[in-house]
This record gives C-alpha cells, sequence and structure tokens, in this order.
C-alpha cells in the first residue's frame, strides 16, 4: 500500500512564477448538467471501460471481491484496444533485456518519465503478456513455435509481439472478451453497455465513492442512474476527438478525464499528445478518425520520402525512419512547410505484394479500400492524434490524488510515458498497472479499508441539476459546437504550437463557454462539453510548458528540452472551479 501523490505547492519553477493564476473567465463546473438519478446499483468496484485496461483489472478484481461492475460506453468491443495495429512491447527474446527496454523508454520520454513507473512496467511486462497467451491470446509465431517479435520507432531490439499481423489489438480484445463471457454467469461480476459515465460521486470529504451513469436505450436501466461503489476505476481510454483528424475512435471523447478533473483530481502531463507521424493522407477537411499505417511498416522496411522522392529522416536521426514517433512528425511538419504540401509519402513497394499482404493485411485492405495500393504506389501520410501520455496523475498502484478513485491506461498519466510515449508501450501499459491496481484495491478491502461512503449533498454542486445557469460555467455545449471545439484545438493547439497559437485557442475555447447556453443534457452535449473542458486544460498546460519536449513542440521555444522544465506540470480544478497549476520537477536521467 503506497501514500496518496502528493499535490506540490504552488509554481517552483522560475517560468511559473509569473503565470500562477488562470483567466478568471477559465472555470470549470463541478459536474455536467443532468437530472436527478431515477435508479440506483452498487458494487464493490466499478470499473468504466472495456479496453486492455478496463477488462484486465475487471477480470483480475473478480477473482478477489464479490461484486465488479463494468460499464462500457456502446458495447465491448469498441473501446481504442482493437485499433492497435503493431503490438505490445516486452522484453521476450532472450537477447533483449528490461533494462534495454526501460533505457529505450527513456529515451522517447525526452527526460520526464517517472522511473520507478518505467521499471515496473519493463520488469512485470514479460510475465504480463505470457499470461495473456495463456488466457487465450494468440499473437503471430515463428517457425519454432516461439513469438514472432519485430521492431519499431525507439526501440533498439525486436521486442513487439503482434497477432494477425496488424490486428494485436483486435486479437488481444478477443481473447479478453472471451474470457469475461466464460465468467458472465458469475453473478459477482455484472456489465452494463451503452453506459456514458456523467460524473463521479463524493461523500463530504471529496471520497469518490460511485458514478452517475446514463445508459442508452439498449439498457435495461434507462436514463440518468448512480452507481455506488467502494472505489472506481477509469480506463476510459483517451481525448483523441477534442482534434479534427485522429486514429482514435468516435468514442474517445474524453470523458474520465474530463470527470475526473471535474472532481478535483490532480492532472498531470496533459500538454503531452502524440501525433502518429504516418496516418493516411485523405484530402483537404477529412476528419474524425483517420486510417493509421502502422509504424510496424516502417520497422519492417519502409521509408519515407518527400515529393521529389528525397529521404529526408536519413540523417535527421541515428534511427532515421525508425526515431521516436515526436522526432518524424516534427520531420514531417518541417518538411511540408519546405515544400508546401499537406503531406509526405510512404514507400513500401520494394517489399513486395506477397509480403505486404501476409504481414499487414488489414493495412492493405484498408489502402485499399480507399483507392491506394501499397505494393504499387506511394502512400500519402500525414501527422494525426494519436496518443495522450498525459492524463489522471496516478501512483505505482493506480491511485489518483483522490481517495477512492482509480485510473488505468490512456485516462492515467503514471509517468511511464513521459514527453512521448515509446511504440507499443500503451498495451503494455494498461496490461500491468491494470494488475496492480485489482491488487492494491483487493488489499485495501481485505484490511478493511475502502468502506462504501455515503454520497455527498448534489444540490450543492454546480451543474448538478436541470437549472445549468449560462453564466457560472454550468451550461452545456449544443453538440453542434464539437467541429468549433476542434477546428480552435487543430489550428493552435495541434502538433505544433506557440504562445500566439495558444492564446488564439484559448480565447475561442472561452467564447464557446461563455456562449453556452444549452440545458439540454445527452450523450452528445456530454461529450461536446467534455472535449471543451479537456481541450481548456491542454491548452492551459502547453501554454505554460514554454519548450519543446517530445510531442509538445514549441515554435517560438525550438530548442529541445530545456532542463528547467524537467519534470511534470500538473493541473487541479479548486472548489470554485478555478484552475491551480504546479511543477514537478523529476531527477536527471542517463540518456546516453
Amino acid at each position: 500500500m503506497t501514500d496518496q501523490p502528493a499535490m506540490p505547492d504552488l509554481p517552483t519553477t522560475p517560468d511559473l512564477g509569473h503565470q500562477r493564476g488562470t483567466p478568471a473567465e477559465l472555470s470549470i463546473p463541478r459536474s455536467l448538467v443532468a437530472g436527478e438519478p431515477g435508479w440506483t446499483t452498487s458494487a464493490d468496484v466499478i470499473v468504466v471501460g472495456s479496453g486492455i485496461a478496463g477488462l484486465t483489472t475487471a477480470l483480475r478484481l473478480r477473482q478477489r471481491v464479490d461484486r465488479v461492475l463494468l460499464v462500457t460506453k456502446t458495447v465491448l468491443n469498441e473501446g481504442s484496444t482493437q485499433w492497435a495495429q503493431g503490438g505490445i512491447a516486452a522484453a521476450l527474446d532472450p537477447g533483449d533485456s528490461p533494462e534495454e527496454h526501460l533505457h529505450d523508454t527513456l529515451v522517447a520520454g525526452c527526460g520526464v518519465c517517472d522511473v520507478p513507473a518505467v521499471t515496473a512496467l519493463v520488469h512485470e511486462g514479460p510475465e504480463r503478456v505470457r499470461e495473456l497467451v495463456a488466457l487465450g491470446a494468440e499473437f503471430d509465431l515463428d517457425d519454432e513455435g516461439e513469438l514472432k517479435l519485430t521492431r519499431e520507432g525507439g526501440h533498439h531490439k525486436d521486442r513487439i509481439a503482434h497477432a494477425g499481423g496488424d490486428a494485436t489489438g483486435k486479437e488481444i480484445s478477443r481473447a479478453l472478451i472471451a474470457a469475461l463471457h466464460r465468467v458472465q454467469d458469475d453473478p459477482g461480476i455484472e456489465v452494463i453497455e451503452h453506459a456514458l459515465v456523467v460524473d463521479l460521486l463524493q461523500d463530504n470529504e471529496s471520497r469518490v465513492c460511485g458514478v452517475t451513469l446514463h445508459v442508452i436505450g439498449e439498457g435495461q436501466m434507462d436514463g440518468v442512474g448512480a452507481a455506488m461503489s467502494r472505489a472506481v476505476v477509469l480506463a476510459t481510454g483517451g481525448l483523441g476527438q477534442v482534434y479534427s483528424a485522429t486514429t482514435n475512435p468516435s468514442v474517445a471523447t474524453g470523458d474520465g478525464m474530463a470527470a475526473a478533473l471535474r472532481a478535483g483530481a490532480v492532472m498531470a502531463d496533459v500538454e503531452f499528445v502524440q501525433f502518429h507521424p504516418t496516418v493516411l493522407w485523405l484530402g483537404p477537411g477529412s476528419s474524425g478518425q483517420q486510417p493509421l499505417i502502422s509504424e510496424a511498416v516502417r520497422g519492417e522496411g519502409a521509408f519515407l520520402v518527400d515529393r521529389d522522392g528525397v529521404r529526408f529522416m536519413q540523417g535527421r536521426h541515428p534511427l532515421a525512419d525508425l526515431a521516436p514517433r515526436d522526432v518524424v512528425s516534427r520531420a514531417i511538419v518541417d518538411r511540408m512547410q519546405q515544400t508546401g504540401e499537406d503531406h509526405v509519402f510512404l514507400d513500401a513497394r520494394h517489399l513486395g505484394q506477397a509480403f505486404l499482404e501476409e504481414r499487414f493485411p488489414s493495412i492493405v485492405a484498408r489502402c485499399r479500400e480507399l483507392g491506394f495500393d501499397p505494393a504499387t504506389e506511394l502512400l500519402p501520410v500525414a501527422p494525426a492524434q494519436h496518443y495522450a501520455s498525459g492524463g489522471v496523475r496516478t501512483d505505482l498502484v493506480g491511485r489518483s490524488s483522490l481517495d477512492g478513485l482509480y485510473a488505468c491506461g490512456e485516462v492515467s498519466c503514471t509517468g511511464v510515458h513521459g514527453a512521448n510515449r515509446l511504440a507499443s508501450n500503451s498495451l503494455l501499459e494498461g496490461l500491468v498497472f491494470a494488475h496492480r491496481i485489482a491488487d492494491d484495491i483487493s488489499e485495501r478491502m481485505a484490511v478493511g479499508q475502502l468502506p462504501q461512503a455515503d454520497q455527498a449533498d448534489r444540490s450543492a454542486q454546480v451543474g448538478a441539476t436541470d437549472d445549468g445557469d449560462p453564466h457560472d460555467g454550468s451550461a452545456l455545449l449544443d453538440s453542434s459546437a464539437r467541429v468549433q471545439v476542434q477546428a480552435a484545438m487543430t489550428a493552435g493547439a495541434g502538433a505544433v504550437r506557440s504562445a500566439q497559437s495558444l492564446a488564439s485557442t484559448a480565447a475561442a475555447l472561452r467564447d464557446l463557454a461563455l456562449a453556452a447556453t444549452s440545458t439540454e443534457s445527452g450523450p452528445a452535449s456530454w461529450e461536446t462539453t467534455n472535449l471543451l473542458h479537456i481541450g481548456q486544460v491542454l491548452t492551459l498546460a502547453a501554454t505554460l510548458r514554454e519548450e519543446t519536449r517530445g510531442g509538445h513542440v514549441r515554435s517560438d521555444h525550438p530548442d529541445q528540452v530545456d532542463p528547467r522544465w524537467r519534470g511534470h506540470t500538473l493541473i487541479v480544478r479548486g472548489a470554485d472551479g478555478s484552475l491551480s497549476t504546479t511543477f514537478e520537477p523529476v531527477p536527471e536521467q542517463d540518456l546516453a
């Protein structure tokens, strides 16, 4: 058992001293406008999300506690996990080691990873992957029947296990859902699909004691209800839909992050957003979820070229086309600016049709559906939002700063990823920390901790009823405003940022918030308002960090990795709705 993460005092870095406050008009309500719960249910633990993090947590918890409630926004297999093409990274080869995996992760994270968290990841990872195989996940094997391992950007060893060529996430999701179906007759585990978590419930001491849920149509319990528990685990995925173009599915609207933010949980490193360098470019104005061309394609020998056929990654980084994602994305942006083009090209033609169809069947099929053939022509690609390295700040067992609230997977910030996630570490993080969370919760419950608490009076919470006041920040954004939020975030807080662009984004989001008048609650307006709240926090964090590091690129501070900024940007909502910012330094790391 570990202590709750401490919230440091107000800004300690020289560069935050003059930015203690946030704009007076930037205020985040305690909760979204929603009706009073019309039904209630309870469990020992509520797990929100059905990706690798949520499913693993729920399955392991059920072995140790009496009643687990797993809720998911749509259906079990529509989370981000199934879209993971590349694979899962772990030191599984005899010629590899956890120490080498640790080093590659720290280098990719640009000096702001939390070493204890990465150490846990790389040392526990191989066993967790083998357990996944034992559970039924069918990874690709070599001629000797051993796991077939490949390499991706930032890795110096072949340590990426994959399934179905380029369908690793889909296979892992299938295996975990199959395991869940095997125990669904168990009265100790319940699954509610089509359920959107609106907000977290807290007692008078701010301890999290449940969630408000909206079950959409297909569920037995229609409308808003209250689910009470001794602990809540957020495994809700990322925030990709805050941008116009993303590789994330449509359900990735930052719901868990936004709910935790409103409840007063510490958020960390929200500015570190990874833009995947090779997303298929479908033309001007294309938006929503975009087709990803896995980094594993470059791992097998494909390379980037500009419109003139020049391999511009040569000499840019020792790993060339397999450099960390932030390096490759930045190089693509630079080359597009130099050529005046809005994309570059990925050349995989030399790999041959037979190899491409066997190794990357899903990618090849999708490209051909869209009119491109990687076996015979160059693929137009450009960076798009891919992964959020920041989120709800947690410790080594997944505890947030709020008692009773845990977070796992992309919604969390364990400190594993630092400023830029190393390729294929995300599935491993969800797997490793799901085990740690389940073990910590069950151990605490066994000794009488985490008792069921009573919910505080909701009438005292801004936005908790249907009479939201547009002047107190509690009114909802109409769902039609989503494209405006996305456009503002893409223009000013996207792959390349500056003080000027961020100020423009902050102003646009502020105007949207002040103009919000809707009290018509429902999933579409809740999601849009969640995107607004997360966008405001992300923009604030990106404005504060006056350097270029990892996924955070500031054109007005182009020098990479300013040592004064070696640490985490923390943001927390106060009782009055205002946001406080602090800085948590990280010890210097040997990245040589």
